[in-house]
């Protein structure tokens, strides 16, 4: 499935928000819209390929006060374009996708969010909202009412 129009009214996502919905992307689309976009951009240079492990920081909500709950396998990606440089950082150890999002921050960066992109973009983040709502909602239906023991 190919993204080729967004709907104008659509605001285009700033970086943070570009960043969090590529992560969460579906790999098969994310590599099409890349390999789509990679004939655009002059002169790619790979700074950066690899997988490592980060800390996964957490709040303790009583106390208030951070801890690292663990490490987290993750693979990093980041490279520079006509100018413009791209990154990319997924959960677990798929480096191809992790390229592919470099690609598309990269593109963002040096053509702006073209129509592609950002339908590209709304696209993704209506679909994973919509599966962050049913998890959501199967999670309370596991909910128990300590009042009603």
């Amino acid at each position: 499935m190919m993204f080729d129009q967004a709907k104008t009214d659509d605001p285009p996502f700033d970086h943070g928000r570009l960043l969090d919905v590529l992560a969460r992307a579906d790999a098969v689309r994310l590599t099409a819209l890349a390999e789509t976009l990679l004939p655009l951009l002059d002169a790619v240079e790979v700074v950066q390929s690899r997988t490592g492990l980060v800390m996964l920081p957490m709040r303790d909500t009583v106390q208030g006060t951070d801890f690292h709950l663990g490490e987290v396998l993750v693979a990093e990606a980041h490279l520079r374009a006509t100018g413009c440089e791209g990154y990319g950082m997924v959960l677990g150890r798929d480096l191809e996708r992790a390229m592919a999002m470099a690609v598309v921050d990269a593109a963002t960066a040096c053509l702006g969010q073209t129509p592609a992109i950002s339908a590209f973009l709304h696209s993704e983040a209506a679909a994973q909202a919509a599966a962050d709502t049913a998890c959501l909602q199967a999670i309370e239906a596991t909910r128990v009412d300590m009042e009603t023991f």
